[in-house]
């Protein structure tokens, strides 16, 4: 989900584009690897916009490594 913070339909579509081919190629192959079968949500906020694709990839795979370890943690 990408809201739109006051811009256009092709600066959304860009932020959607960015975070679909990151979940494809980064966060689903880490996430079948665990065996884990979940649906993902992303939500974008304002800094998205602004963000370079590599700074998305490393934030979304950071929240990743920090949500697994906490739950393989908690156990």
């Amino acid at each position: 989900m990408v809201p739109r913070y006051g811009h256009d339909s092709v600066e959304r579509n860009l932020v959607k584009r960015r975070l679909r081919e990151i979940a494809r190629r980064d966060l689903m192959p880490h996430l079948e690897r665990a065996h884990v079968n979940i649906d993902i949500i992303l939500r974008a906020r304002r800094g998205a916009y602004a963000a370079a694709h590599a700074d998305l990839r490393l934030e979304l795979l950071e929240l990743l490594e920090r949500r697994w370890s906490r739950d393989c943690c908690s156990s």
